[in-house]
């Protein structure tokens, strides 16, 4: 059985839920899947209203209801970073619990250490005690274990990575301007309003345009971004959010990969995907991004913050073809070692057959 949300919103553990759900793992386990969404919209995450308590009570009754009905060998839990988050996640671990059925856990992010680290000691004993009933817990990276050592044995933390295959179109990257692409929501903890300033910086070292698709979630913000490309006469188009064959062509049409958030984050699939259309990648050391962009390998790692050293390397890539060209080689050969759906399979498979 497994719980998450499904798209929309298009957001990183409803995405890996689809794929999850849509993936070869069929073909080994019968998936029950338990949609948890109680907001059908960004703007409305993490914000109290009547009816998503309504909706909340509701997901409980279903989640009996189908624990009753097919006693999962085992149930797959995603947890939150925050508190109250974490409390509708342990009612889910209490209810399979009182079913004596097996749980696992996974965190799709890396604020959890934080989280705790701010928490008051009731939270972090009640969080302690809710994790002990469980039988391990899933992270997206090899350098994310450390945040449940306080809680697991090592072999008891599992690392499956995201993975996913991806119908990119043929690519021609012979064209000019060289194009950047920047793929994420636009929120200043993503990194975008770094790249704008990178892309200022920029403007007297060549010729280059950048793509920043993704969808705006806080006004002030974006009319302080338009501002600046505005002002600067910045080379900048913004798009909305793309989906389907629209968000491939992007890729295809990118020659270097723009990520470069300044907050905790998971394994983002926009990583990935910037991986599978063989693009050299620049972004920051948040959550398990060091282990897909390899600096100096595949793309660059960068301090978060940090527009002055995003246009250097930027600078690099765009004078020197043979590097770019290099380096987005590296990424596809990546990504086909480590992130392809079969991988994402093959490492959840090992995972489920190992506790059950």
């Amino acid at each position: 059985m497994i719980l998450g949300k499904l798209p929309p919103p298009y957001m990183g553990p409803a995405i890996a839920t689809q794929i999850i759900l849509n993936s070869a793992l069929s073909d080994h386990f019968q998936l029950i899947h338990v949609d948890t969404k109680a907001s059908f919209h960004i703007e409305s995450l993490g914000r109290f209203r009547i009816n998503k308590l309504w909706r909340n009570l509701g997901l409980y009754i279903r989640f009996k209801v189908k624990l009753m009905r097919y006693r999962p060998d085992l149930v797959l839990i995603p947890i939150s970073q925050t508190t109250m988050g974490f409390l509708k996640d342990a009612l889910f671990i209490l209810l399979a619990k009182l079913f004596f059925r097996k749980v696992l856990l996974q965190l799709r992010g890396s604020n959890f250490r934080n989280w705790i680290n701010q928490s008051s000691g009731m939270t972090r004993l009640f969080v302690g005690k809710t994790l002990s009933l469980t039988q391990g817990i899933i992270v997206l990276g090899h350098n994310l274990k450390y945040l449940f050592e306080d809680y697991y044995p090592s072999d008891r933390i599992y690392v499956v990575p995201n993975g996913g295959d991806y119908e990119i179109p043929p690519v021609d990257r012979s064209h000019q301007p060289v194009r950047l692409l920047y793929f994420a929501n636009l929120l200043k903890a993503k990194g975008i309003e770094d790249v704008l300033n990178a892309c200022r910086l920029l403007l007297p070292a060549g010729n280059f345009q950048l793509d920043a698709v993704g969808s705006w979630y806080e006004p002030d913000f974006e009319a302080k971004c338009r501002r600046l490309v505005k002002e600067n006469s910045l080379p900048v188009n913004f798009h909305p959010s793309q989906s389907g064959a629209a968000k491939w062509q992007f890729f295809a049409a990118a020659d270097i990969f723009l990520f470069t958030p300044n907050a905790p984050e998971g394994h983002p699939w926009v990583i990935v995907e910037a991986l599978a259309a063989g693009l050299p990648i620049i972004s920051t050391d948040q959550g398990a991004i060091i282990e897909s962009v390899l600096d100096g390998v595949n793309g660059f790692i960068v301090p978060s913050n940090s527009p002055g050293q995003i246009m250097e390397k930027v600078q690099l890539l765009l004078q020197n073809d043979q590097l770019r060209k290099k380096m987005g080689q590296a990424s596809l050969d990546h990504y086909h070692q480590h992130f392809t759906e079969e991988k994402l399979v093959k490492n959840l498979k090992q995972t489920f057959e190992q506790l059950i």
